[in-house]
């Protein structure tokens, strides 16, 4: 088997983690599922911002864990999650790179959620 590629983010596919300013809920079903005043912004070239959410703040007895895994070749191999209760919209539903790249290294730990099958909530710091 080949060996996968690894890229280091740069001007033309630049990456930035942040702490995200303010409280992130995340709820599926009408129940909260996260809820963090330390969720990390990554921004990755023209993607929308993700909000990673550090998994002690997450209701992990709600999720199963999938076979399904992906490869990004900037922050490295994913492994996923369903929503229990989610039905088909809640297959896979959450992502996490539990040892990403040194580039991005700030997310292991994080659990990241696709905002069309939950909900995410932004709440400003203040």
């Amino acid at each position: 088997m080949a060996d996968k590629p690894v890229l280091t983010p740069g001007p033309d596919h630049p990456i930035t983690v942040e702490r995200t300013p303010g409280r992130v809920v995340v709820s599926a079903g009408g129940r909260v599922l996260a809820d963090t005043r330390d969720a990390l912004t990554l921004r990755e070239a023209d993607y929308p911002p993700v909000q990673y959410i550090p998994r002690e703040d997450v209701d992990m007895g709600r999720l199963e864990r999938t076979e399904h895994a992906t490869y990004c070749p900037f922050k490295g191999d994913a492994s996923y999650y369903s929503l229990a209760e989610g039905g088909e919209k809640g297959v896979n539903a959450i992502w996490t790179y539990e040892t990403p790249y040194p580039a991005v290294a700030e997310i292991e730990g994080h659990l990241a959620f696709y905002p069309d099958r939950v909900a995410i909530e932004e709440h400003p710091a203040g």
